[in-house]
């Protein structure tokens, strides 16, 4: 019942929205300090005294176990098991935070990467020493369960929402053998995404092709780098030989994608479930109409989207469109901006959320819980760690000098402010929010930064380049995204369906969609109907498609602060107090926004045709 981990939250969805196209790459153009900025003694005073809890963790865990046949006994016997193992969890939280984050610094420190095996080694230890603990509840039943919460102000105040989760799940929970078989085949179902991994990153052949003068290697990363040449038929060879490329292994990486959807639905049905979907979205309890309503509503904003690539297509002057030619930015801009400035704008942009927000972003701001320069070692990407609740969170960035290191700083920050607000008003076993919803508060902050930037900017050309930014966005993480989940959707009801699966198959789907999604005026070569074999997210499960969502959600809330009325900004601030107190699809319902209509998704169409209006007076 206790979650087992707080880990870093968003450093592999990040890296994989990056690869998918809906985040922008953050370009290494800054020169670093050769140290870390933050300081990590507010964790452990030293390597020694991390140790020393580790093993006072190791010694502790097993004690758990004991526990197992006690919690139907009293109120006060649930109340302590689930204390204690609460309490460890927050432990082993924090000791993994330090060990990941010392391990990030650089990658290169043999002992910093033995240290964080050493933390993931202690969850292991945890989920074990636990295991039983669902099953037992499960076992003990929900009347009972129901009187210990009313009989104990502890298990009503800290457990009962996760009590009443498991009670809610008893009908997919399996006896503790059953779940210690169903866990133990976890490594091998792993193992069409480890296929797709090694093929795409040291099997397939790559090209290697001239851009702008220089010789660039068409692997997943060189490609994200050429990708927007400014030489219009360079582009078009990148995008030809790239995807050439992921279209030779096609057979090969259709099945491996088709192993990972039979392997979804093989745990979906073990858990009793009629499919991979209703499995995934039963454990946030979402409601299957959201991601339909999505869906649904998506295709129905497909001609602002079609209006959007002809805006693109003049505004590069080009005589047709192509798909090659949906990533060179609009406008160019040569703005740098230095950390400062990039807080202060910050600060400016969420003005609209209140002093006290405010007062407290600017204040944690200033502190060292920020590595914000990339430097030779340093793990990529960016990040925000919420996992010591009893410290503060921590934030890993490598940011550029550029618009998009700013965009990648109030993202963090948003989720850092999330954190906060939810640390600060729920106890520890209630604060960590779904997932569902851990998207909205960061987005929310690039939204209100990129609408300040707009309104700021004084010449035609630098308004462009902002507006440019919000369409990209809209684009890249909404439809985008969007299309994505209709190809999971797709592939994995063909499987639910008996219906084989093949890579020629996938490709066909993916293909249509491409066509469907950019409309009849974009050019479309079919070697890129590849494409589908080169997004890593469709070995994550359904997760895709939250990105869509916490963007559509995060643009309702970014309406309502900036155009609504103090009691929209505190119903929207309440949302992010709430933490994980409730589930996801109930949190955003309190704030106004109900996710399973149609409401918020023609609002967010909306959004991004009045931005084309805009770029269109100006251009006109």
């Amino acid at each position: 019942m206790i979650e087992v981990s707080r880990r870093e939250m968003m450093v592999a969805a990040a890296a994989a929205a990056a690869l998918a196209g809906g985040v922008s790459t953050i370009a290494i153009a800054q020169a670093a300090s050769s140290s870390a900025a933050w300081d990590l003694t507010d964790l452990y005073p030293n390597d020694a005294a991390w140790e020393a809890e580790r093993q006072a963790l190791l010694k502790a865990i097993p004690g758990l176990k004991a526990q197992k046949g006690t919690l139907g006994r009293s109120a006060a016997a649930m109340r302590a098991a689930f204390e204690a193992q609460s309490d460890i969890n927050k432990r082993a939280s924090r000791l993994y935070t330090y060990a990941s984050l010392k391990a990030d610094e650089d990658r290169r420190v043999a002992p910093n990467q033995e240290r964080k095996q050493q933390a993931q080694d202690v969850f292991t230890a945890l989920g074990e020493a636990t295991a039983w603990t669902n099953p037992e509840v499960v076992a003990i039943g929900a009347k009972k369960v129901n009187a210990f919460i009313a009989a104990d102000p502890v298990l009503r105040k800290k457990f009962a929402f996760a009590l009443r989760d498991v009670l809610r799940l008893a009908p997919h929970t399996l006896s503790a053998t059953e779940e210690a078989l169903l866990a133990s085949a976890g490594t091998p179902l792993a193992g069409p995404s480890d296929i797709r991994d090694q093929l795409a990153s040291s099997d397939i052949p790559r090209p290697t092709v001239k851009v702008d003068g220089k010789d660039i290697r068409l692997d997943d990363q060189g490609y994200t780098i050429a990708r927007a040449a400014p030489n219009r038929a360079e582009r078009k060879m990148v995008f030809d030989k790239f995807w050439a490329s992921y279209k030779a292994f096609e057979s090969s990486l259709g099945a491996s994608l088709a192993a990972q959807v039979k392997g979804d639905l093989f745990r979906a049905k073990a858990r009793h479930y009629g499919s991979a979907l209703q499995a995934s979205l039963d454990g946030g309890n979402l409601p299957e109409t959201v991601y339909r309503s999505l869906i649904a509503e998506t295709n129905r904003g497909l001609p602002v989207l079609h209006r959007y690539f002809e805006l693109r297509r003049r505004m590069l002057g080009l005589p047709d469109m192509g798909y090659w030619d949906i990533y060179p930015p609009l406008v160019k801009s040569d703005r740098s901006y230095t950390l400062a400035e990039m807080r202060q704008l910050t600060i400016d942009a969420v003005k609209p959320l209140g002093p006290d927000y405010v007062r407290e972003f600017s204040d944690v701001t200033q502190k060292k819980w920020m590595d914000p320069l990339p430097r030779q070692g340093k793990a990529s990407g960016a990040y925000m760690n919420p996992g010591a609740f009893d410290v503060h969170p921590y934030l890993l960035l490598n940011l550029s000098d550029k618009y998009d290191g700013l965009t990648t700083y109030a993202h963090e920050w948003g989720h850092a402010m999330h954190s906060l607000l939810a640390n600060a008003a729920q106890p520890y076993e209630l604060s960590n929010y779904p997932t569902f919803t851990a998207e909205v508060a960061s987005t929310a902050h690039e939204l209100l930064l990129a609408n300040m930037m707009v309104e700021r900017a004084q010449a035609k050309e630098e308004k462009l380049f902002y507006l440019g930014q919000i369409m990209e966005n809209y684009r890249g993480t909404f439809f985008r995204q969007s299309m994505f989940a209709e190809f999971q959707l797709a592939i994995n009801d063909l499987a639910t369906k008996g219906e084989g699966l093949s890579g020629e198959k996938m490709s066909a789907i993916y293909f249509d969609l491409l066509k469907r999604y950019h409309g009849p005026k974009v050019q479309l070569e079919p070697v890129y109907a590849a494409e589908w074999a080169y997004i890593q997210h469709f070995y994550f499960g359904f997760y895709v498609w939250q990105y869509a969502t916490s963007i559509t959600a995060a643009n309702f809330f970014a309406q309502k602060v900036m155009h609504g009325t103090p009691a929209d900004r505190d119903r929207y601030l309440s949302v992010l107090r709430s933490g994980g107190s409730d589930y996801g699809y109930n949190l955003l319902k309190t704030g106004g926004l109900d996710m399973a209509t149609a409401e918020p998704y023609r609002l967010i169409v909306d959004s991004f045709s009045k931005v084309l209006d805009q770029a269109e007076a100006l251009i006109a």
